[in-house]
């Protein structure tokens, strides 16, 4: 069913580089958009009903819809089983191209008569792993993940150990696999977001993993079963120059697609210089404008709304958003008072470090609130550096960034300043409060007494006069 999201802003940035760091956890939610041919933009209506999308150059998460929701995966569940196979090759070309396996009916069995996607593997073909792997993650065979799964793990639930024990060292949250091609839904989960860790870590590190999910078609050569080899033919038709799903900027990954599921896909994108991943999962089967006859089969029509979503995220992104520069180290924030200070009775502040991410173009700079805040009773001496206050940044009541203000020159103490406070701080101690009141206290008492002693001598002058 077509959803329209209306996406709520939230944050929590981190400046992380392409090939070092981690994928972010949560990120704004922006309203994707189109423009109009008249100078104005449409909102993108999305199909999937949850979506991840972040730029891989600095780590911002642009897209955040139910990201942490644990999903039915699909055939996404083959990049895990593909990763455990490159980390024990260490992503050795040569020896995945010179390593065969092959499977037995232990490897088939649980798949016939499920429709399960297939590279037309036979029971005990050998087949290089390098051709499982393009059979895997190019036409998804859920064979292959099964010859892959028993051949290194020793049985399929060994080997889904060895995908679990991968997914708690990444930091995959939300996910458990239970099988190696996605095919079974029991206990087989993940997410968006942890989908996006996996992905990225895969094309970080692998770099054969990269070269397989980027082609569009690939010929297995020829084995006994196979005299003429195998043409097999990537499930994501955004690869496919021949089909109208085609957007020349993608360069892989993987597409999922099962009944409890929806249509799934990972996928990346580069244009100008700029790199952006997508996960996306839940989008309908079938054409959501056609309602299908259950006694009739032709009736579905295939749609494939998550490279719909994919291609319509994507022309937001590399046209529609910039990169930033929210704050400049070197510019001038605001002057703050110093007490006691030799030269001058104010510092200037600047940030501390500066910050930039990516942004919509048609978000005004007045629609994100600087609020400052400055340490009271600031007091020489100042030194240049000294954090003195903090800039927060924020968008719609969501914070973007908090950075220190610090000072651009030292302030040294007033030697006749400090006698002054000395002095001011003496008398407005406790203790000088304290010996002023005795004093008062004693001076009364004194007065009183005195008083009191002179009216008793006039007293008896006046008594001894009367006699």
């Amino acid at each position: 069913m077509k959803i329209i999201k209306s996406l709520a802003a939230l944050i929590c940035t981190a400046a992380m580089l392409f090939n070092s760091t981690a994928i972010a956890a949560k990120g704004y939610n922006f309203i994707p958009y189109v423009s109009d041919g008249e100078g104005g933009t449409t909102p993108v209506s999305l199909y999937s009903e949850a979506a991840y999308m972040v730029n891989l150059d600095t780590g911002d998460v642009i897209i955040d819809i139910n990201s942490d929701e644990a999903r039915v995966p699909a055939s996404l569940t083959k990049i895990m089983t593909a990763v455990v196979a490159l980390e024990h090759f260490k992503d050795d070309p040569d020896a995945l191209k010179t390593t065969y396996a092959s499977g037995d009916t232990e490897a088939f069995d649980e798949l016939y008569g499920t429709g399960a996607s297939t590279a037309d593997i036979q029971p005990f073909e050998k087949v290089t792993y390098y051709d499982l792997l393009c059979a895997l993650l190019i036409p998804s065979a859920c064979e292959a993940a099964n010859i892959i799964a028993i051949d290194l793990g020793g049985s399929i639930n060994k080997f889904c150990d060895m995908m679990n024990e991968e997914s708690e060292k990444l930091g995959m949250k939300n996910s458990h696999f239970s099988n190696a091609h996605g095919l079974f839904t029991n206990q087989n989960y993940s997410s968006c977001h942890d989908m996006a860790i996996l992905s990225k870590y895969a094309l970080d590190n692998f770099p054969v993993f990269s070269e397989i999910v980027s082609k569009p078609t690939y010929n297995m050569p020829p084995t006994e079963e196979h005299p003429d080899g195998t043409l097999i033919i990537n499930t994501n038709e955004m690869l496919d120059e021949t089909s109208d799903y085609y957007y020349s900027p993608v360069k892989g990954v993987k597409t999922g697609t099962l009944d409890d599921a929806g249509r799934c896909l990972v996928s990346v994108g580069s244009l100008d210089g700029k790199n952006y991943m997508i996960v996306t999962m839940g989008a309908p089967l079938y054409d959501v404008n056609k309602k299908p006859d259950p006694n009739n089969p032709d009736s579905y029509v295939d749609v494939l709304y998550n490279l719909i979503d994919h291609k319509a995220l994507y022309q937001w992104a590399f046209y529609h958003m910039q990169s930033k520069d929210f704050i400049n180290v070197s510019s001038e924030v605001i002057d703050v008072k110093v007490e006691f200070a030799e030269e001058a009775d104010s510092v200037n502040l600047i940030p501390a470090e500066g910050f930039k991410r990516d942004w919509p173009d048609n978000i005004e700079d007045s629609e994100i609130i600087r609020t400052i805040d400055l340490k009271e009773n600031i007091v020489a001496p100042v030194r240049k550096g000294d954090v003195l206050g903090t800039m927060t940044l924020t968008y719609k009541d969501m914070k973007l960034t908090t950075v220190d203000l610090v000072a651009t020159s030292s302030l040294e103490r007033s030697a006749a300043d400090e006698k002054v406070r000395i002095a001011k701080s003496f008398t407005s101690s406790p203790e000088f409060k304290l010996c002023l009141s005795g004093i008062i206290f004693l001076f009364v008492g004194y007065t009183a007494w005195f008083i009191y002693k002179l009216q008793r001598k006039y007293v008896r002058r006046d008594n001894k006069t009367d006699k």
